[in-house]
């Protein structure tokens, strides 16, 4: 082997050792190997996409695996999700083993195993550890919330509750699986993805209840308004579950818009930003709001850029120095009230559809300073169009913010936002895995390097 294992994980052998345990010939035989072993005939595992890769060093790396699975029986294709993570030698397992076999076994009885074997695997030659999806103890309920039987009782009764009959069977579709963390499934009638899926978005708190009662809350406000902007109203919550089912919405993301920045796209972010100054006179004391802070923002992106400082040293020593003079400027600024925050307004949140613009993922709203939105989106359109190599950036930024028609006072916070969230998006969107992590992380950074500094001259730094 060229890298070790272990030696990549902590960094000792940088970028080249991680991207070689995602990318390279031996380590992906290996991951084949083990994904192999589970099942009853090795020529039943097909091609193995790799869509997320996060690098803790020192202390694991986690990458998330799409996996084309052949039915001994039938001969079609399903597709599983797979969670890998590789971990230092001697570091301990996140995951008791019993409980992982506890919650397999129930997978089992409900015949969400096959054509698996088993949903667990460890490979300590290598260091890691795989998982198969509906496998999460952190979840109990993902194992039944992916069983379809289960599925059709209780849409049948959330039908029942809402009015109108449920399809007569649903297929179960996982669109995101991480472990510990999040999972989304979608609920396609007939097995026909659009019109009357649903998807299910599983909590292991009381978040999904609060969750749930903010969003139609402020959907409700939005539309005695005829705002510009709806929201994806929960179709209904399973508090047995703690999971919020989400309606279908038909429509195109901005974020696909943009990738042709056209008249069309321009207007659409002109209602984007007319939707979002509307969204910002929402009442906070209308919804249930934690507190949100400077502080904790910038936490936040420390921790989402650690693997860049263990990687790229000189990018990581320019990111703790833009958060440095951030904090600093941030305090000469005018400052407001705290107000309703959505935390999460981009591009791919935003749905183009036959009425109002559509917003999706409340998860992230706050009692905070309502700059954070606009510096987000300014960020968010950086990123799209940098990702779709296409010029004007500004032009589209211009159109956002004159519908939005920012108070003066409030501009001078949203571009330092703008600086500070790029920062994040490069850190978590930019793929490790890649051949231009370097090259696009490095510059992206340089970029929000040079918008503080012209900020700062503005500002009389």
């Amino acid at each position: 082997m060229i890298h070790e294992p272990t030696n990549a994980i902590k960094g000792d052998t940088g970028l080249a050792g991680v991207q070689w345990l995602l990318n390279g010939a031996a380590p992906r035989e290996a991951l084949r190997d083990a994904l192999a072993g589970l099942l009853p005939n090795p020529g039943l595992l097909g091609p193995c996409r790799l869509h997320r890769a996060k690098y803790k060093p020192n202390r694991h790396l986690t990458a998330y695996y799409e996996v084309s699975v052949r039915d001994p029986a039938g001969g079609g294709e399903s597709l599983r999700q797979v969670e890998v993570v590789w971990k230092p030698e001697g570091a301990p397992s996140a995951q008791d083993w019993a409980e992982l076999m506890a919650m397999e076994e129930e997978a089992q009885q409900l015949g969400e195993v096959a054509p698996f074997l088993h949903l667990v695997a460890d490979e300590p030659d290598w260091g890691f550890r795989l998982r198969v999806s509906p496998l999460d103890p952190k979840f109990p309920q993902l194992a039944r919330l992916s069983d379809p039987v289960h599925v059709q009782t209780f849409l049948s009764k959330a039908y029942g509750a809402n009015g109108g009959p449920p399809a007569e069977r649903y297929t179960v579709n996982v669109v995101r699986y991480r472990p510990g963390q999040r999972h989304m499934l979608r609920y396609d009638p007939g097995g026909i993805m659009g019109e009357g899926s649903l998807f299910a978005k599983i909590y292991n708190s009381d978040k999904g209840e609060r969750i749930s009662a903010v969003v139609s809350t402020v959907a409700d406000w939005l539309r005695a308004r005829g705002a510009e902007i709806d929201t994806a109203r929960p179709f209904a919550y399973l508090p047995e579950e703690s999971t919020i089912l989400y309606p279908w919405v038909s429509g195109t993301a901005l974020s696909q818009l943009l990738q042709k920045p056209d008249a069309t796209a321009m207007a659409q972010l002109a209602r984007a930003g007319k939707a979002l100054r509307q969204l910002h006179q929402i009442p906070p004391e209308l919804v249930e709001l934690k507190p949100h802070s400077l502080a904790k923002e910038l936490k936040g992106i420390a921790s989402a850029a650690e693997h860049i400082h263990t990687l790229l040293p000189i990018t990581g020593a320019q990111i703790k120095n833009i958060l440095a003079r951030a904090e600093a400027l941030h305090e000469r600024l005018p400052q407001e009230p705290p107000g309703f925050a959505y935390g999460d307004f981009k591009s791919d949140h935003i749905w183009v559809t036959e009425g109002p613009l559509t917003l999706i993922d409340f998860d992230t709203c706050y009692l905070f300073d309502p700059a954070i939105d606009l510096g987000k989106y300014l960020a968010d359109l950086r990123w799209w169009y940098d990702s779709y190599a296409q010029p004007g950036v500004e032009i589209a930024q211009e159109h956002f913010l004159d519908a939005y028609d920012p108070a003066p006072e409030r501009m001078p916070r949203a571009r330092l936002y703008e600086v500070l969230v790029l920062v994040k998006t490069v850190a978590r969107r930019v793929r490790l895995f890649e051949d231009n992590w370097a090259e696009r992380t490095t510059e992206l950074i340089e970029q929000a390097d040079e918008l503080l500094s012209k900020l700062e001259r503005s500002a009389g730094v």
